[in-house]
């Protein structure tokens, strides 16, 4: 299963992101997607996830500033968030299958 993820880049603070990520390979059927974030010096965390009957969480720091969604049939997953803060910055990476399988992450950077 191979995630590319896509979407990151320079960001205005204060304005909105939009990712997505998409598995292909060997997919079968996949189950959870999440999304999470690594900062510099930071560990990565969990940024939110939504499984494959749609429920989805997320992470208290993002909660309310953030959306995932996905699309089934094109094994994509989104993330949007919108009131982007400096401290948004980060590596994004998706995942599936629990963990197994990661994306290579995409940058965000946050200008204030």
């Amino acid at each position: 299963v191979q995630l590319q993820a896509s979407g990151g880049g320079l960001v205005q603070a204060g304005g909105p992101l939009r990712l997505s990520c998409a598995a292909s390979g060997s997919v079968g059927r996949i189950g959870a997607m999440s999304w999470h974030r690594q900062a510099p010096g930071e560990q990565r965390e969990l940024v939110g996830s939504i499984s494959s009957e749609g429920t989805i969480n997320y992470a208290e720091s993002v909660k309310g500033r953030c959306t995932i969604s996905r699309d089934y049939a094109k094994n994509t997953v989104f993330l949007e968030m919108n009131s982007l803060k400096p401290d948004d910055a980060a590596v994004f990476f998706c995942s599936t299958f629990g963990g197994k399988y990661w994306g290579k992450g995409t940058q965000v950077t946050v200008s204030s």
